[in-house]
Parts: C-alpha cells; structure tokens; sequence
C-alpha cells in the first residue's frame, strides 16, 4: 500500500492519470473519507483509497483543505463518486465545485449541521419523535432532563455493585 499527499486543486488531474496510464491502472475508487482537525488551519483531511487489480496495489491519496474551500468533484473520472462526495458534504460540510447533485444524503433535509465534525455536540441539536395527538413526526430542540441520574467522578467502580467497596479493599495491598 502506498501513501501519497497531493494539492487540492491537482486532485482531478491526478486521479485522471493514476487511472489512466498504463503503469498505474487504478481503476477502482474504493472510499473517500475524511478526518476532521478543528485546531489546525487545514481542517479537513480528505482521505481518496483506490484499488488497481491489474497491479494488485492500493494508493491512499490525501489532501488538507479548510472549512472554506471546497473541493473539485471527481465524478468525471470516477462516477461512483457522486454519493460518496455527498457523504462527505452531509457529514462533515466538505463542499465540492461541479458536483451534479451536492445535497444530503444520509441525514434528513432539515438537520441542521454536520455530525461527524468534532465541534458537534454528542446529543444533536435537534430530535425526532413520533406525536401521537398530531398523528406526525416533530421536530423538536433538544430537551436533555436528568433529575434522578447522580454521577460520582471520583469512584467510578463503587456505584456498579454494593459488594465493590469489599472486592476493591480485599484486592489492594495495603487494606
């Protein structure tokens, strides 16, 4: 397997001719995905796995982009592209120049934000559930009440098993 970092805007150009000449043959687009550095400049690392059957290699592409810059769409070299560049928008908002049709495709058309980026928060912005009054799905904010749930830091093991404090005592040297 090899690994190699190439400019955002060469991306089209290049996997035209990793799949074109004859001496790389990588005809075969597997994945494209992408991991999210908040901290950095370059936020995104968008990650382009492909396949060569004639050479039995793989080649793992990488480029860094920013928040704003979107990328240039390459389902003309490769058409199965289009759904896995529209995962990439929905999912973390990597946006894409000429992509025939750039809209969501795993969440629904009304959620708001991009939730595999690092600054989503864990419960979401938003929640769905079933009215039975109105007979139809809402859309509703987050409503996150825990009344009754007590969380000790300093102990985690001791809240599992009333019997712990005697297992932890018995296991420790200096009991």
């Amino acid at each position: 397997m090899t690994v190699a970092q190439i400019y955002p805007a060469a991306i089209v150009r290049a996997l035209t001719i990793l799949r074109d000449h004859h001496d790389c043959s990588f005809r075969q687009l597997i994945d494209i995905t992408a991991i999210d550095y908040p901290n950095q400049q370059a936020r995104f690392k968008v990650i382009y796995n492909m396949l060569s059957h004639h050479h039995n290699q793989r080649l793992i592409l990488t480029t860094y982009i920013d928040e704003g810059t979107p990328l240039h769409s390459i389902t003309s070299v490769f058409e199965c592209a289009n759904w896995l560049e529209r995962e990439l928008w929905d999912l973390f908002g990597i946006g894409f120049h000429d992509h025939p049709d750039l809209r969501r495709i795993l969440t629904d058309y009304t959620f708001g934000g991009h939730p595999l980026r690092k600054d989503f928060p864990l419960s979401g912005y938003g929640q769905v559930r079933y009215d039975p009054s109105l007979e139809r799905v809402s859309y509703e904010p987050v409503d996150l009440k825990q009344p009754y749930r007590s969380f000790d830091f300093l102990s985690p093991w001791e809240g599992m098993d009333p019997r712990s404090r005697e297992y932890l005592k018995a296991d420790t040297p200096d009991a």
